[in-house]
């Protein structure tokens, strides 16, 4: 095969990387975006944290919500708005996108941890955000039609 050949035929097989990650890139901004736009502060954040939706709050979790979460709820709020928007533009540029993925991953398992959800609740999206992050993360998938893959020879740390 030539090198053309060799192109072509790893754009075809990348190109499913590439679209899950603008995809997640642009379900993390819009949603980041939104908090921001609308205010999401520590109200918010403490108003989650003690809805319906976090009674089945994992035990070990709860004390860190208690003690570190609730007391600092505008800083988290802060980091989860920014965050998400952050994780998004990254993910959707394909920059820095293994960090990024990461990131993201332990925001969404914080999540994950809040809610008490199991791994098969049909209502537990945070897993599936979850898996998707580790998946970008290990497959380097900014390599493939992003930043990543231009930046990475000049600084090694996106390789």
């Amino acid at each position: 095969m030539s090198n053309l050949d060799d192109f072509r035929a790893s754009k075809i097989n990348t190109w499913p990387i590439v679209l899950l990650r603008v995809y997640t890139g642009v379900f993390f901004a819009y949603y980041g975006v939104r908090k921001i736009m609308g205010g999401f502060d520590g109200d918010g954040t403490v108003g989650f944290l003690n809805s319906p939706n976090t009674e089945g709050m994992l035990g070990f979790y709860r004390p860190i919500v208690e003690h570190v979460i609730t007391p600092a709820s505008g800083v988290f709020a802060f980091l989860v708005a920014w965050g998400e928007l952050f994780l998004g533009i990254a993910l959707i540029l394909g920059l820095m996108t293994r960090y990024a993925a990461y990131l993201g991953a332990f925001m969404v398992l914080n999540f994950w941890f809040a809610k008490g959800q199991g791994v098969l609740d049909a209502q537990n999206h945070d897993v599936i955000w979850f898996v998707i992050l580790i998946v970008l993360g290990a497959l380097h998938a900014g390599r493939t039609m992003g930043l990543d893959s231009k930046l990475s020879g000049k600084y090694k740390f996106l390789a």
